[in-house]
């Protein structure tokens, strides 16, 4: 049985990771760490709040003295670390709640993990550490770290000091870093179901610049079965890419979404465009596909239907998040018993 403290697991991909992974696999035992900050929804996990093999904990990674309790406790052997503040435009207005949870809460996690000499600490990264492309090219693993928003270099530090770790302890660390996430569950700040509901309610659909930064689009699901395969068989010290080889422009994936949702590209408002808004993004995920043999299952085309089809069909979710209800959630779960 391997004893894993997985942070962030009531957020977007690692909720979809939890809700992945312990219906597949008997040999984890999880426990949940999550502030639960506006992006963290319990409901997300409502379909293995009772497994055996699961628990969850309400907590800062940045509490030392929270994170050391829990590593003696639940005897934590494994790290996987997708707890992050995320939102680019966010960072742009405050930075330092970025800086606090990203680069103090890994060292946190890096820290005590050194002490309990864990077997495998996995970082969960994400392509914008590598800056800006121009039109042509692909980010390799080897390509220099060059991160222009305070989200972005908040996780390239993170991840300098995961590999500082590897160098001057020998901590058994692997670092991933991937592309756009698309799919179910996804807080509606970010550009999908943003763009997705504001047209189902016929709202504009606020575009940045000329609309034509281009992204490398990946399904959740996609991404949570590399992270796997590489918390299972990664490299010790490696960095691995994943990506699914689908770059989009932002205006395309609007006009892809309006078709979808059956409203017309009036709705579509170009607005100011954000500082520092990196042009182009591409993942070159060759090594992770040579080395360990992944590769992406899911089609675009079907993945992205049935991502709009989750937001038609789950208006609950996101209309108590947007209402601000879905905070009561833990209290009437936890607080109670």
């Amino acid at each position: 049985m391997k004893h894993i403290l997985l942070t962030g697991g009531a957020g977007f991909i690692g909720s979809n990771y939890l809700n992945h992974i312990l219906n597949e696999r008997d040999d984890y035992f999880i426990v949940n760490l999550d502030k639960l900050t506006y992006a963290g929804n319990l409901e997300n996990l409502k379909g293995i709040e009772n497994n055996k093999n699961y628990r969850f904990v309400k907590g800062d990674i940045c509490n030392r003295e929270l994170v050391d309790y829990i590593f003696q406790k639940y005897s934590i052997k494994y790290v996987i670390n997708f707890a992050a503040e995320s939102h680019v435009d966010r960072s742009i207005l405050g930075s330092e709640i970025f800086y606090q949870t990203n680069v103090i809460g890994t060292n946190v996690l890096l820290e005590t993990a050194r002490r309990y000499n864990v077997e495998k600490f996995l970082q969960v990264s994400t392509d914008e550490v590598y800056g800006s492309l121009g039109a042509e090219g692909l980010f390799t693993e080897n390509t220099p770290l060059s991160p222009n928003s305070p989200y972005s270099s908040s996780k390239a530090a993170a991840d300098m000091m995961v590999n500082a770790f590897y160098h001057t302890y020998g901590m058994p660390v692997v670092t991933t870093r991937c592309s756009n996430n698309y799919g179910p569950l996804q807080f509606p700040e970010k550009l999908i179901p943003l763009m997705t509901i504001n047209a189902m309610h016929d709202k504009k659909l606020p575009v940045y610049g000329d609309g034509l930064n281009v992204r490398d689009w990946i399904y959740v699901i996609d991404h949570n079965k590399a992270i796997n395969l590489v918390f299972e068989k990664g490299r010790t010290g490696e960095v691995y890419n994943i990506g699914a080889s689908r770059e989009m422009k932002n205006i395309d994936i609007v006009k892809l979404l309006l078709k979808a949702v059956g409203k017309d590209e009036s709705l579509i408002e170009y607005v100011k465009d954000r500082p520092g808004h990196d042009r182009r993004y591409a993942i070159d995920s060759s090594k992770i596909q040579t080395e360990l043999g992944w590769k992406p299952e899911f089609e675009f085309e079907q993945a992205i239907e049935n991502t709009i089809n989750w937001y038609k069909q789950n208006r609950n979710w996101w209309e108590r998040i947007i209402s601000g209800e879905y905070v009561k959630y833990y209290n009437n779960l936890y607080m109670n018993r």
